[in-house]
């Protein structure tokens, strides 16, 4: 495997441009659109038809008496971030303010007096606090809700919720630590160590980086004994069995060993896309060499031998985890909503400590195919799991019964704008989408209007507005790694050093001038369809291709394509591949075409082997873009083809 070689931040390159100062229109800014006006309405009404709302005073009973899940609050407070984001951008929205103060209210009369806020163990299983750190998800409930605190306190101004969930984390600081009388726990799912910095970042309380701080270093401690086994004994239970080596389950959470020590990624997808993210966050925040040396090894684990085409991860159902380094398969691939979601928090947030493009590359992929393809058009079913191949039986669903990944993905397209820019001592543009932004460049300031049709055109336009004419700064424009040819111009100048230089560098195009008011920026991808092939060793792939145009995947689906099963189809290798758009179809997507062959199955008559090769077929094959599959009749679905000869 490869090594990848970034050296040592001397301090962060970027922070996320401020969501308020961003706005979104195409592509993006219709799904946003679509996020704000169907996925966040509908979520809330299935929040009151599963209870979860109910569940929240904890009076309530059904005749269940633990009617309520040991996880609903994570499932309300990805909502209410959700909600808090697209407040931030699209203040005008009085019914969906209305839904967050009644949710609001809501966590404010559940809070102890201690401060502990969750309304499962307030109200289930109250003897049972903090006794089942590894499968019981409190910690993790804990997480969403400050992360949901501080997004609301950023959308309103109103810190009520923020300083709830703060007391909530003092009474969590003082009961975990090496001190005398701690428990010396830690979360069995991730999640909680990246809230609390972004709690620390929001409120400048060190107690909550040193708790984020204590989380990860303590993780798969084994002296005197590991944690999870001591809480185990506690209950009265047996520790996790021992296999080959390997201690299970917690492997499954990544506490195996201490996170220092890990070099591939293992265990639950999700579980560790959280605690990889909070390991940069911690790095960011004057984290040691060891611990950015094993966030890269992992880095390079994951993207280089675990990572479908589409930027999803996480290979199995059984357990929802890693397998096995080049263990990628298709049909049963797993590749959860969620654990793309993740990829993209982890991708961003190395973009902005080492401002290398190759990790908003990966940004981008998980973006437009293993996330997008996540939920409907219409933004109101959801996929949990993401295979790359079906039989036409598997489709999305109105809701979950474990409801992680519908909330989760309206949290990510509300607050997108924190992806497509970073800010610091110099601006960034990671991702192209029309509308726009306003973005600190050191002193300077700088307003841009994009204008283009990406991800179906490489055409990109942004005018520039510094605060004061003739500012100078540093923008930096993200050359995509699927990208062979690019030009970028201002006027009649053209940037032809800097492309080059930022083909053997960063990845990022570094235009510094004095800019002046009104200037046009014109970037041009080329983006033909090209074919993709997978490592020789991903067994499932082999003799395989795969097309992608720009920054998008494709697939067949059975119902543009007449030669069925799909696993028939096979596409020459120098067959021509023809993209042209359709408006009408699917939100307006481009399509590839391209002349493929089927084998012929009508003169095999009632044997299963014969000595003879069967006949090909030409057959025209038509191939759409991964996110959007199953939008229209059930059917069949390929993004793995045989490429013939």
């Amino acid at each position: 495997m490869e090594r990848m070689t970034v050296g040592p931040p001397a301090k962060v390159l970027a922070r996320p441009a401020d969501l308020e100062l961003i706005r979104l229109d195409g592509f993006w800014g219709r799904r946003q659109e679509v996020n704000r006006k169907r996925t966040l309405p509908t979520q809330y009404d299935k929040l009151v038809e599963t209870h979860r709302l109910d569940a929240l005073d904890p009076t309530w009973r059904t005749g269940d008496p633990k009617s309520r899940h040991i996880f609903w609050d994570s499932d309300v407070a990805k909502w209410l971030e959700a909600a808090a984001s697209s407040l931030t951008t699209h203040p005008a929205d009085p019914q969906l303010a209305e839904q967050i103060d009644s949710v609001v209210d809501r966590y404010l009369h559940l809070q102890d007096d201690d401060g502990y806020i969750n309304s499962f163990f307030q109200s289930v299983e109250p003897q049972g606090r903090w006794t089942h750190l590894r499968d019981r998800h409190e910690l993790y409930c804990a997480g969403h809700l400050i992360e949901a605190a501080v997004a609301h306190s950023h959308a309103t101004g109103d810190d009520r919720l923020q300083a709830a969930l703060c007391r909530f984390a003092d009474h969590i600081a003082s009961l975990f630590g090496v001190a005398a009388g701690q428990k010396r726990g830690y979360p069995g799912h991730e999640e909680l160590e990246l809230a609390l910095v972004r709690l620390y970042r929001a409120t400048g309380s060190h107690v909550y980086l040193d708790l984020a701080r204590y989380f990860i270093d303590e993780r798969g401690n084994t002296e005197p004994e590991h944690y999870f086994d001591v809480e185990a004994r506690a209950r009265g239970e047996e520790p996790a069995p021992h296999i080959h080596g390997a201690q299970l389950p917690n492997d499954h959470c990544q506490a195996h060993t201490p996170v220092r020590l890990q070099d591939r990624a293992t265990g639950h997808a999700v579980r560790a896309m959280y605690l990889y993210s909070a390991m940069t966050d911690l790095v960011a925040e004057g984290g040691d060499g060891q611990l950015e040396e094993a966030t890269l090894r992992l880095w390079d684990n994951v993207t280089q031998t675990q990572m479908y085409v589409t930027g999803s991860v996480g290979a199995s159902g059984q357990g929802e985890r890693f397998t096995q380094d080049y263990d990628l398969p298709e049909e049963t691939s797993y590749c959860e909503t969620c654990a793309a979601i993740g990829l993209v928090f982890w991708s961003r947030r190395l973009v902005e400590l080492y401002g290398q493009a190759r990790f908003a590359d990966v940004m981008e992929r998980a973006l437009y195919n293993g996330v997008l393809a996540g939920i409907s058009l219409d933004g109101e079913r959801y996929f949990y799991v993401n295979p790359l191949a079906s039989q036409g039986t598997h489709h999305r669903q109105d809701w979950f019964g474990c409801a992680c990944c519908p909330p989760n993905i309206a949290r990510l397209l509300a607050g997108l704008g924190h992806y497509a820019y970073s800010q610091g001592e110099e601006a960034w543009v990671h991702l192209y989408a029309a509308g726009q932004a306003e973005l600190v460049a050191g002193a300077a300031r700088l307003r841009l209007r994009i204008t283009t049709n990406y991800p179906w055109d490489g055409h990109v336009e942004i005018e520039i507005e510094p605060d004061k004419d003739g500012t100078e700064a540093v923008l930096n424009l993200r050359l995509p790694d699927w990208c062979e040819r690019a030009d970028v111009r201002i006027g009649g100048e053209s940037f032809t050093q800097q492309i080059d230089a930022a083909r053997i560098g960063s990845g990022y195009i570094r235009l510094q001038r004095a800019w002046r008011r009104g200037e046009r920026l014109e970037l041009d991808f080329d983006m033909p369809p090209r074919r993709l092939y997978a490592h020789p060793r991903v067994r499932m792939a082999a003799g395989k291709v795969a097309l992608q145009r720009g920054p998008i995947i494709y697939c067949l689906e059975e119902i543009d394509n007449e030669a069925t099963p799909l696993s028939r189809i096979g596409l020459p290798q120098h067959a021509t591949i023809d993209a042209r758009h359709e408006p009408d179809l699917l939100g307006g997507v481009t399509v590839l075409e391209m002349q493929g062959y089927r084998l012929d199955a009508e003169d095999w008559q009632a044997t299963l082997y014969r000595p003879q090769a069967p006949q090909q077929q030409p057959v025209q094959l038509r191939a759409i873009p991964y996110y959007a599959w199953d939008n229209r009749a059930a059917g069949q679905m390929a993004v793995w083809l045989r490429e013939l000869d």
